[in-house]
This record gives structure tokens, C-alpha cells and sequence, in this order.
């Protein structure tokens, strides 16, 4: 178990923030997207819709910008509300993405049966977000698409296939200046597939943000809850209140299954907690955590805002 009573983090400024606004208005509306498989005529593997590169203004887009999510018991993943923002939406498609092989059912039924070709969900994509990387899963046609509400500045998005050997870029500045950055951002994610690992966050007033309770009267939200394995779960505080936050993490059920399709004998959490995000003062930490069993409640670390 993980215990922190401090919040030691290191500073990380941006100095040449200024030199990096230039660059993105001269880019406009030009796609950075890349592929480490160019070169061998895989071009394109991975395309990212939204967000594109450049200069945009969300202030000119009257659809919703959500953060939280629906949740669909008892199988409840990432997805997006319909009519969501543009502004506020990662979405593309992962070309000749490997797909799921069964469910943990139907794999542990194979492979009593001898049938080496079973398997579980495959390992997902990665997604980093600011600098922040979370599991990405695709659909059976390749597709991802989840909601993301960005601050305002320099933002930058990288989609990653599995194997790591393709990637896609997206960098741009958003210029309204009444858009609420998130004050503090906790991110939660793991490692196993067909698993239900849950985020808990107390705050300094006593509001305890969970499953259970994910809007909160002082603004702060938990976006969805992920029962079916990876994550990531993501709380965020557009305000957050002077004072000492807690941020948990419990073991809630399901068996867990590697990228191999067989049993796990851990989970994987892994923590990061964003304060200030995308300005001069942002500061972050994670934490990686074991969790070895249903049931289990884990304090990740306690910190003073």
C-alpha cells in the first residue's frame, strides 16, 4: 500500500509556451498526425477526426461540451453522449486494429477446451493527454470516440496502437478565455481486462466522490464508471477548495484476465493526479499500485491543495 502525506511534486513550467502558439497559428488547420510504419506503406493506420491541429475557438460551438458519461450496468465502458461538442471530443479510428476474441466466459470455456485461439479483450491503445497517458479501447470496426474537456492554451493529443509502432498527433491552441481549466484532475486506469477497479476522492469539505455520487455540489465530477476492465476513470475539480484531499482506490470485483487471456494474478493501478493543469503552475505526480484482490481499498496519497 501506497501512502503519501505530502504532494511532492516538482514544478513543471513552460517556458517556451509563447514560441509554441506561434507555430500552431502558422500551422492552421494542418493535421500533425504520424505513422511509425510510414516508411513500410502502412500510412494512415491510425486516423484521429477530432481533435485537429491549429487554432480553434470553442466559444463558436454551441453543441454541449460534457464531461460525465452514461453509465450502462453491468457492462459500463468509455463512450459519448450524442450531440457532444467537437471542441470537447477525441475521436478516429484504429485501421486493422486487432479485435476482441470473447468474453472471459466464453475464453475460459476455450481454453478447458484446449482452444489456444481464445482470449479476452486485447490489450488497448494508448491515449495521452497533456503528457497524461489512459487505456484507449476501439470497437469492433476500429473506432474510439470519447469526450475530453480541454483548458484553455496549448494542448497536445497522441493516440498510440497497441504494439506501439503507430502513432497520431493532434496539437492545438484553444483560444477562448472563459474556458474553465481543471484546477485538479485525478486519472485513474489498470492493467487488466474484465476487471472493475473504482476511484474514490474525499475532499476537504467532507464530499466523497465515487460511483455512487459522481456529481458533487461544489462542481467537482467523477466522468463515468468503468466495470469492464482498463479504464480510465477521471475526476475533475473546475474550482477545487483549499485543504487536504484523499484519493482511494478499491478493488470493486471481476477476475481479471492478462493480454494473453489468462487468469492475473494482480491489477495494475495506476494514478496520476494533475493540479493546474495546462499552466506555469501545473504540477503532477502518479502512482502505480498494486491491487491483488475484490474487496480490497487501497489509500493511493493525501495532499493539501
Amino acid at each position: 500500500m501506497l501512502r503519501s502525506s505530502v504532494f511532492p511534486f516538482s514544478l513543471r513550467a513552460a517556458p517556451g509556451a509563447y514560441a509554441c502558439i506561434v507555430v500552431l497559428v502558422a500551422l492552421g488547420s494542418v493535421p500533425l498526425q504520424a505513422s511509425a510504419g510510414d516508411d513500410a506503406g502502412e500510412a494512415g493506420q491510425i486516423h484521429l477526426d477530432e481533435p485537429t491541429s491549429g487554432w480553434r475557438n470553442s466559444s463558436i460551438d454551441p453543441d454541449p461540451q460534457n464531461f460525465t458519461q452514461e453509465v450502462h450496468y453491468p457492462a459500463s465502458d468509455v463512450n459519448t453522449r450524442e450531440g457532444q461538442s467537437r471542441m470537447a471530443l477525441i475521436a478516429g479510428e484504429i485501421k486493422q486494429a486487432p479485435k476482441p476474441k470473447s468474453t472471459t466466459k466464453d475464453a475460459t470455456a476455450s481454453q478447458a477446451s484446449g482452444d489456444e485461439g481464445a482470449g479476452p479483450q486485447v490489450a488497448p491503445n494508448t491515449l495521452i493527454v497533456n503528457g497524461v497517458p489512459m487505456p484507449l479501447k476501439v470497437d469492433e470496426n476500429g473506432r474510439f470516440s470519447r469526450p475530453y474537456v480541454f483548458g484553455k492554451g496549448a494542448n497536445n493529443v497522441e493516440v498510440r496502437s497497441a504494439d506501439g509502432s503507430h502513432r497520431a498527433v493532434a496539437q492545438f491552441y484553444e483560444a477562448n478565455s472563459d474556458q474553465l481549466p481543471a484546477k485538479l484532475r485525478v486519472v485513474l486506469s489498470w492493467s487488466t481486462d474484465q476487471t472493475d477497479l473504482d476511484l474514490h476522492v474525499l475532499m476537504p469539505d467532507g464530499q466523497h466522490c465515487f460511483y455512487g455520487n459522481r456529481l458533487l455540489d461544489n462542481g467537482a465530477a467523477l466522468d463515468i464508471d468503468v466495470t469492464s476492465g482498463y479504464g480510465p476513470e477521471i475526476f475533475e475539480s473546475p474550482v477545487a477548495e483549499h485543504g487536504r484531499y484523499f484519493v482511494y482506490v478499491n478493488y470493486y470485483g471481476g477476475e481479471g484476465m492478462d493480454v494473453k487471456g489468462k487468469p492475473a494474478t494482480i491489477t495494475v493501478a495506476t494514478v496520476t493526479v494533475i493540479a493546474n493543469e495546462n499552466t506555469v503552475d501545473e504540477k503532477k505526480q502518479s502512482f502505480v499500485v498494486p491491487m491483488r484482490k475484490p474487496g480490497e481499498l487501497t489509500l493511493v496519497t493525501s495532499f493539501v491543495y
